[in-house]
């Protein structure tokens, strides 16, 4: 396992490969606040079934970067999905199986509904992550409310300087919130926490926690694909959706079942909660075989 980068679209792109590299390709994204050590186990079983493994570092995070200081630090979906196409473009990789969670599983979720014929199936935690944003400001069940301290906190200034001044203290936070069976040690999260001292960290969280209410505007480079994103696209290609049965700030997604129009299953890791390939690697790299049979 070697750090590669990569010129990928805006970004200067950070990735670790596992497995031979004429294996199938799987793309495998991270979400907030965690990042590529997330797959570190389940990549392992992968590589070692001859599957060719990609993790990248998504923007904001690790050894990603932007190309020039002009581009904005959008963290919108949009542009997620944008850095997904564009590492598969770069990597010369026509067709890959797309997996992720949360911001991961998002632009996974984005780039199976828009360009399926790139996709050959799709593990996605928490389902159907493409956001709403039209609806963003309906109000949910109190109980959703509360579990979204965190995105509300983000939308004002002092959310941003909180985030700036104790990164790791407020992904800490979540990580016990989200992930109430997960016995994780420091050495655990310290390894991940380096991944938040990237310098554009800061702004790609906020951004993204504020665009997806409609209180921030988003990047005019990716407005085509956001626009794209308003009709609540299906997802047609094959697909295992994932919840873990104790997440923190997902109560389950079994209703999005309509939203995968193509051969889809879904499944629930018993002892799991937010971090679904972190806290059940072999689970999560099961169904990651399984979508290749699918596929």
């Amino acid at each position: 396992m070697i750090l590669k980068t990569i010129q990928a679209g805006v970004l200067n792109a950070a990735y670790y490969e596992y497995g031979p590299a004429d294996g199938p390709p799987i793309i495998m994204c991270h979400g907030f606040p965690y990042d590529v050590h997330a797959y570190t186990t389940s990549s392992a079983v992968l590589a070692t079934n001859g599957m060719r493994v990609i993790i990248p570092f998504l923007r904001g995070y690790g050894d990603t970067s932007f190309l020039s200081h002009e581009t904005p630090r959008s963290g919108e979906q949009a542009a997620l999905a944008y850095d997904l196409i564009s590492l598969m473009d770069a990597l010369k990789i026509e067709r890959a199986l797309l997996a992720g969670y949360d911001w991961g599983g998002r632009a996974a979720c984005i780039v199976s509904a828009l360009w399926p014929e790139r996709v050959t199936a799709l593990v996605t935690g928490n389902s159907y992550n493409i956001q709403d944003i039209a609806k963003a400001m309906e109000p949910a069940a109190p109980a959703v409310e509360a579990s979204l301290w965190y995105q509300y906190f983000f939308h004002s200034e002092r959310g941003r300087r909180g985030l700036e001044e104790n990164r790791a203290g407020f992904a800490y936070q979540l990580w016990k919130m989200w992930s109430p069976s997960w016995n994780f040690d420091k050495e655990t999260f310290d390894r991940t926490a380096k991944a938040f001292e990237n310098p554009d960290f800061v702004e790609v969280v906020i951004h993204s926690y504020r665009h997806r209410y409609g209180l921030a505007p988003g990047d005019p480079a990716v407005a085509d694909i956001e626009k794209q994103l308003t009709a609540q696209p299906p997802i047609t290609v094959s697909a295992i959706s994932i919840d873990g049965a104790v997440d923190g700030v997902n109560n389950g997604t079994v209703h999005h079942a309509k939203k995968f129009t193509g051969p889809h299953e879904h499944r629930i890791f018993k002892n799991a909660g937010h971090n679904l390939p972190q806290e059940s690697p072999d689970e999560w790299a099961t169904a990651i075989m399984d979508a290749c049979r699918m596929a």
